[in-house]
């Protein structure tokens, strides 16, 4: 791959980051706030469990924009396992491999949560328990989904202190 190449690839994945992020903050918006719909255009329901007036299409339509923000983050994880690894390996110092080894190795972690995520999502909209039990699952639900927020939101972070470094190089390297 030549630099400008990689360069294009770096550019890519900055914008990535910026995206999932924000359809992850959405999600939690709409696990939080009333109206709170952004980046994912069909969860136009309020997922606060004592605001739903149809408690399983609410969740249902959260169960959804779940799956949409995994297949997205599943496709750049992807991205950055099979293009950015290499290219990072070519055009990279040591240190930014290093980095990113480890910040790759966190994707699996990211993965389980996930998944635990859409496990307990769809364990709720086929719950037909008492409403408080409802509830409180419902709850649990959405002190995860913030946790796992937290957790992307660092793991971006870090990774997109490496992309700048990288783009800043590779940008020096097509110049000349």
């Amino acid at each position: 791959m030549e630099a400008a190449q990689v360069l294009a690839l770096v550019e890519q994945i900055i914008e990535e980051h910026k995206n999932i992020i924000q359809g992850l903050k959405t999600l939690d918006q709409v696990a939080n706030d009333a109206g709170a719909i952004q980046a994912l255009d069909k969860a136009q329901e309020d997922f606060v469990p004592e605001r739903l007036i149809d408690r399983q299409q609410g969740v249902r339509r959260w169960q959804e924009s779940l799956e949409a923000i995994e297949r997205g983050i599943e496709a750049h994880f992807d991205r950055e396992e099979t293009s950015l690894l290499p290219a990072v390996e070519e055009y990279g110092d040591e240190a930014q491999l290093s980095s990113l080894r480890g910040w790759l190795a966190e994707h699996a972690e990211l993965r389980e949560r996930l998944s635990k995520l859409k496990i307990d999502v769809a364990e709720l909209t086929a719950a037909e328990t008492h409403h408080v039990v409802w509830h409180g699952k419902a709850w649990g639900i959405r002190v995860y989904m913030n946790h796992t927020l937290k957790l992307f939101d660092r793991h971006a972070q870090e990774e997109h202190k490496l992309l700048l470094a990288m783009k800043q190089g590779l940008q020096e390297r097509v110049k000349r």
